[in-house]
């Protein structure tokens, strides 16, 4: 069954609270996978009518660390490659589904595959991340919920 993961409070692709964010719902729905379906309002709208390609890489790259994230705490991770390949425009109006897999990693390091695909299941977008692990100091001892982690959406 899949679980809702915790979003937080700012971050651009899953803050609730940041008002020109895109609010991605993630839901663990394997150990190593991720989904969210998202229908992208034409604030992010690139050429008319296409989805912003800077947009579906933000969400790319979200999902890729996400597949990450599924123990207790959570493995925060920043990306240190993301390679994309667009296959083809993203079109405005329609609900996505983007996934993420975790595909590997070692040490500090994690790698990982993420899509996103249209209502008809078309591929239009896909990306390979290299990430790392954020530095233990970064966090600190301090209270996730504090820093603006584990906000759940309710509705």
């Amino acid at each position: 069954m899949p679980t809702l993961q915790p979003n937080s409070r700012h971050c651009f692709a899953c803050g609730l609270e940041n008002p020109i964010g895109l609010k991605l719902r993630f839901y663990q729905i394997a150990d190593d996978q991720v989904r969210a379906e998202y229908t992208p309002p034409h604030d992010y709208e690139g050429y008319p009518g296409v989805l912003h390609g800077g947009i579906a890489a933000s969400m790319l790259d979200e999902a890729s660390a996400r597949a990450h994230m599924s123990g207790d705490p959570p493995r925060f991770l920043f990306t240190a490659k993301l390679d994309i390949r667009y296959r083809r425009p993203i079109a405005m109006g329609g609900k996505l589904v983007v996934v993420g897999k975790a595909t590997g990693g070692r040490g500090r390091t994690a790698e990982s595959w993420a899509g996103i695909y249209d209502e008809h299941e078309t591929l239009l977008a896909e990306a390979k991340a290299v990430l790392m692990d954020v530095p233990g100091e970064s966090l600190g001892s301090a209270e996730l919920e504090k820093l603006g982690w584990k906000v759940y959406p309710t509705g």
